[in-house]
């Protein structure tokens, strides 16, 4: 990676969130920063690379996109970007792109989503030499936070780049592909029914020991078990949170869709 601008050869601004993206993506990749971790305060990576704030911004917009960080406004230390995933691939984020720019029915996407990863479960079980390491680690993530307990929205953005690590470990590329497209309209089914969960605190424990089940049941190389772990899964958050009778804040949500992320 070229070093970083100075103050007599600035970086050309149009081009300058290339540089803070180029950056992110590499500390990814050798594994300086892993899911869970925060990204360094925007004006600390503008001071480190030598460009601007907007062109940070640009950078961390153009990372949430691509399915890599999740933002959150506010103060403390739940505030800011955290890192959910790894760069997986050109087509993935393409699909992606497609996808976030419209809603799709709830009981749509479920029923997608029970099809797709009950077929990559069966895939990795059969598979014994799958690399499940990404996995784990997102599952260490979501149990062991390192900078204190998860807020909601992060565990469940960790929780939905889990399922997308599966499918990337699965080798099959169109259906790692397919879930990378759907995953925001996954999480904006799984965020906005969380708002009406009787006890978050219940679920998460729950949606811990699942995960690791889920991962048990492959591990064992058991495929049948790995298929009905993921469906109950699925279908047990989407029976719990009841997004049919719960009370809509937007026309979109009452319509029973999932809103477009942006």
């Amino acid at each position: 990676m070229s070093a970083p601008a100075t103050a007599s050869a600035p970086l050309d601004t149009a081009r300058a969130w290339e540089t803070v993206l180029r950056h992110v993506e590499s500390e990814l990749m050798c594994g300086n920063l892993k899911p869970g971790d925060h990204l360094p305060a925007e004006r600390t990576l503008a001071a480190e690379l030598g460009v601007g704030r907007s062109s940070v911004r640009e950078a961390i917009r153009v990372l949430e996109v691509l399915g890599l960080i999740r933002t959150q406004s506010g103060s403390g230390p739940q505030s800011g970007a955290i890192i959910i995933a790894r760069p997986s691939g050109a087509m993935s984020a393409l699909v992606r792109l497609q996808v976030a720019a419209q809603g799709f029915a709830v009981r749509d996407v479920v029923k997608t989503r029970l099809v797709l990863e009950s077929a990559v479960v069966a895939e990795l079980a059969a598979d014994r030499g799958a690399d499940l390491a990404p996995a784990r680690e997102l599952l260490d993530a979501m149990e062991h936070p390192v900078d204190g307990a998860l807020s909601r929205d992060e565990f469940l953005s960790l929780d939905q780049a889990f399922h997308l690590a599966l499918a990337v470990a699965s080798g099959n590329e169109v259906m790692a592909s397919m879930m990378g497209g759907l995953r925001d309209s996954i999480e904006q089914y799984v965020r906005v029914g969380a708002a009406h969960l009787p006890s978050w605190e219940a679920t998460v424990q729950r949606l811990k020991a699942e995960h690791r089940g889920i991962v048990g049941a492959i591990e064992a190389g058991d495929a049948d078990l790995a298929r009905s772990r993921i469906r109950d899964h699925i279908q047990s958050y989407h029976a719990e949170t009841d997004l049919a009778a719960a009370s809509p804040s937007s026309p979109t949500e009452a319509a029973g869709r999932v809103p477009a992320d942006r």
